[in-house]
C-alpha cells in the first residue's frame, strides 16, 4: 500500500493560484500512473488530472488550460500547477496511485489539502 501525503492548500483570491504537490511512499514511482482528484462539500469526488509513467496528461474539462500536472520521479513527487482559480476549484483535493487501463485510483485516500477560492 503505497502512502500518499498532500501539501499545498491553502486560502487564495480568485484569480489566483497555487501549486500542490503529493509524496509517494514507494521505490517504484518512476513505474506508476497518478492522479489529482478533488471532492468539493455535498459532492462526489471527480477527477481534474492524470499522468502516465509516459508523461501523457488528462484533464477534466472545468481546468483544462487553467492546471497542469507534473511529475518529478527523483523527489517521488506530482504536482498540480493550478492557475486562474475560481470559486468553483474549491475542494480537498488528493492524490492517488493509478492502475490499468482505465486508470483506477488504487491507493487509500490519503487527507487530501483543501483549497479554498473566495475574495
Amino acid at each position: 500500500q503505497v502512502q500518499l501525503v498532500e501539501s499545498g492548500g491553502g486560502l487564495v483570491q480568485p484569480g489566483g493560484s497555487l501549486r500542490l504537490s503529493c509524496t509517494a511512499s514507494t521505490f517504484a514511482f518512476s513505474f506508476i500512473h497518478m492522479g489529482w482528484y478533488r471532492q468539493a462539500p455535498g459532492k462526489q469526488r471527480e477527477m481534474v488530472a492524470t499522468i502516465t509513467t509516459a508523461g501523457n496528461t488528462n484533464y477534466a474539462d472545468s481546468v483544462k488550460g487553467r492546471f497542469t500536472i507534473s511529475k518529478d520521479n527523483v523527489k517521488k513527487t506530482v504536482y498540480l500547477q493550478m492557475n486562474s482559480l475560481r470559486p468553483e476549484d474549491t475542494a480537498v483535493y488528493y492524490c492517488n496511485v493509478l492502475r490499468g487501463i482505465a486508470l483506477t485510483p488504487a491507493s487509500s485516500w490519503g487527507q487530501g489539502t483543501q483549497v479554498t477560492v473566495s475574495s
